[in-house]
């Protein structure tokens, strides 16, 4: 799953990078490193070429729980094979899709009893999207209305399938010329599921930056090697 991203663009190189763009909210969001869990507030594109602010972990607008939090934490994603037959995102799969900017994302891989995590880009788009579906939630509390989204998976290419080798799955990373078909909404979802061809570039990152209490750094993509601290280990 993808549970955690970076987007370190500003808002000027979003809208060079997405032509037509309007700008709605002219607030800097950038991040090296964001969790999901954490519930950022994120740049996202909607079908009307806006650039909008939301929130990470989507929240649908007949929630009515106590625990607004707990049920985000549920739907940082969204799989592209059953969201049609999820209540929280199958009323948004024609109407409500929108562009999840992105510079790189973190996933970790398993190697025994150990994980060692990994930094992934696309190896031609420096500013890539990833589709998302979004909706808008009225907080009770506050009567404020909350804008929130969530990353669509799918089955992993041969490359994540060898880094996420637990689940085998990553976002749903569109191409570039296939970004404004999703967000028309007028092609069915499943359309998008073959990522097979997609060109990514990922290599191994320190564990221990991204386990550190500030991952939010900008070193935290640079090429690092675990195997020997992780040899180290047998020792003692």
């Amino acid at each position: 799953m993808c549970y955690s991203n970076s987007s370190t663009s500003t808002t000027q190189q979003l809208a060079e990078r997405y032509q037509k763009l309007q700008p709605g909210k002219p607030i800097e969001l950038q991040y090296y490193f964001a969790s999901g869990f954490q519930f950022p507030e994120w740049h996202t594109i909607t079908n009307d070429q806006t650039l909008q602010q939301m929130r990470w972990g989507l929240l649908p607008r007949w929630f009515g729980g106590s625990n607004p939090i707990e049920f985000a934490s549920k739907t940082l994603n969204a799989r592209l094979e059953t969201a049609a037959e999820k209540a929280s995102f199958k009323h948004l799969l024609t109407s409500n899709r929108c562009l999840v900017p992105s510079t790189g994302f973190f996933e970790w891989q398993t190697i025994g009893k150990k994980k060692v995590p990994f930094y992934i880009k696309h190896n031609s788009q420096p500013v890539f999207s990833i589709a998302g579906l979004f909706d808008t939630w009225l907080d009770p509390k506050t009567g404020i209305k909350v804008q929130t989204f969530t990353i669509l998976t799918t089955q992993a290419n041969t490359l994540m399938a060898e880094i996420h080798n637990s689940k085998q799955r990553m976002p749903l990373i569109l191409n570039q010329n296939e970004e404004a078909t999703w967000l028309n909404g007028l092609v069915q979802p499943e359309t998008f599921a073959d990522r097979s061809k997609l060109a990514l570039a990922a290599w191994e990152i320190d564990k221990k930056t991204v386990l550190g209490k500030n991952a939010n750094v900008q070193t935290i993509n640079q090429p690092f090697s675990n195997r020997f601290e992780e040899q180290l280990g047998l020792f003692d």
